[in-house]
């Protein structure tokens, strides 16, 4: 068997992949694992529990909490709460973990278990392998199995009004008056983000924002914006919010109906946070997916620009270490890391509009400071995603394009880590030529590797 965890946790087709049968061995191993350390005392180790709205999500929930409690840990549950509150919560309660039951921006049928350390922080690749190591015997059968009083209890409790008001004193002022629509994606977000910006005093008007797994990021949110688009357009709003299912990333429309991505956003904050001096070490961290014209734009401005590889943990590990406060990817998932230790999408909507406040400028003229390069993305879908580097033919007419583009451009190619597809993209002055290349490359992957 491969390696569980991915990018972001252990995702698959939910009761297919992810099975009630590995979330409760999940359940045990990880309370296991990061409970090992704790000092014996009478209280038992705390575990806190969300999910987002998705239908697989209670099913999970019960066989993650049996696990959990079989070993005598405490579950707490919030029921449905987005992804960086339970991140927010675990620290500010004393649990010793965090772990969110969630696909994030996939299709319905999906599902992933997210888990966060005592810090709120997601989990090293090493913690991950041991707990791996606990899934299967022999090492399972060494997990204490408590009896009588000695079983984990179940505790529900309510996390909205601990991370709603967290939210609300992240931007030290006011929007009353500003118009915003906030499209919630039959999500996670669905009750706390048009709360948070009620209580601030902005006009909101709200798409898509019941409890509703059916629905979960279906033709909404922040994959698919183009409703969010006509409705700031036809409500004459000052601006516009999608998140995803879970509620860690976040996509903007400005009062002109134009899209904003996460590169844009983390240009726009930073390039405030850098003129008025409050930009740590006047750096932000990006992946190799951002766009060119970001870093172009951010280095021009006298800010210095980190890339790393694909993922938010590979983000947060290099802002982490160079002691950088603001850093995210090209999808909207951004890190603020003086308010919260992962991507948060209420968090960031909040920044956002707090920096058009300070700038005095809609966000149409904010989102012209980035000038962006063409940049075109496709997915393939492939089962053996895994063996595209090592395919002569799809590395030659790589190696052929590259050197077409030459220093003007660049072709980045990646399995998913957590869907069945090899992800495309290519970046250049030309789009004509751009859209040729995605094509060849694309055309040779689905012959070779479908």
């Amino acid at each position: 068997m491969g390696r569980l965890f991915g990018t972001d946790g252990v995702r698959g087709v939910a009761n297919q992949e992810l099975t009630p049968e590995l979330a409760f061995r999940l359940g045990r191993a990880t309370a296991h694992v990061l409970l090992a350390n704790r000092k014996q005392t009478e209280e038992a180790g705390r575990i806190l529990i969300g999910r987002d709205t998705r239908v697989s999500g209670e099913m999970l929930e019960a066989a993650l909490v049996a696990g959990v409690t079989s070993t005598g840990a405490q579950a707490v549950l919030f029921g449905v709460i987005p992804t960086p509150a339970v991140a927010y919560l675990t620290p500010k309660l004393g649990a010793d973990a965090g772990v969110m039951i969630s696909a994030s921006h996939n299709p319905i049928a999906d599902n992933g278990i997210k888990i966060f350390d005592a810090n709120g922080y997601k989990l090293t690749d090493e913690v991950e392998d041991e707990i791996e190591s606990y899934l299967e015997a022999p090492k399972a059968e060494a997990i204490a199995r408590p009896t009588g009083l000695g079983v984990g209890r179940v505790v529900r409790q309510d996390g909205d009004e601990a991370y709603a008001s967290f939210l609300a004193g992240t931007v030290g002022g006011r929007f009353d008056g500003i118009s915003v629509v906030l499209d919630c994606a039959y999500g996670a977000t669905y009750r706390i983000a048009p709360q948070v910006f009620t209580a601030l005093g902005a006009k909101v008007v709200t798409l898509n924002n019941e409890n509703d797994g059916s629905r979960i990021n279906v033709q909404c949110g922040a994959t698919a914006p183009q409703e969010l688009q006509e409705a700031v357009v036809k409500h004459q709003a000052q601006l516009g919010l999608a998140y995803d299912g879970d509620g860690d990333r976040v996509i903007a429309v400005d009062e002109k109906g134009t899209v904003l991505d996460g590169d844009h956003i983390m240009g726009i904050c930073g390039l405030q946070m850098l003129a008025d001096g409050i930009l740590p070490h006047q750096a932000i961290v990006v992946t190799v997916y951002s766009n060119l014209g970001l870093l172009e734009t951010f280095r021009k401005a006298g800010g210095e620009v980190i890339v790393t590889d694909n993922g938010d943990r590979k983000v947060l590990a290099a802002m982490l270490e160079r002691g950088i406060m603001l850093g995210g990817e090209q999808s909207g998932h951004i890190i603020f890391l003086e308010h919260n230790s992962t991507g948060d999408g209420i968090l960031t909507s909040l920044q956002l509009m707090a920096t058009m406040l300070r700038a005095g400028k809609p966000l149409s003229e904010l989102r012209e400071q980035i000038k962006k390069f063409p940049q075109l993305l496709a997915n393939v879908h492939s089962t053996r995603k895994d063996e595209w580097m090592e395919n002569e033919k799809i590395r030659q007419v790589v190696a052929r394009l590259e050197a077409q583009l030459g220093e003007s451009g660049r072709i980045f190619i990646r399995a998913s880590g957590t869907e069945a597809l090899i992800r495309v993209m290519v970046e250049g002055p030309d789009e004509a030529v751009l859209k040729s290349m995605v094509e060849e490359i694309t055309a040779v992957i689905k012959a070779e590797l479908a």
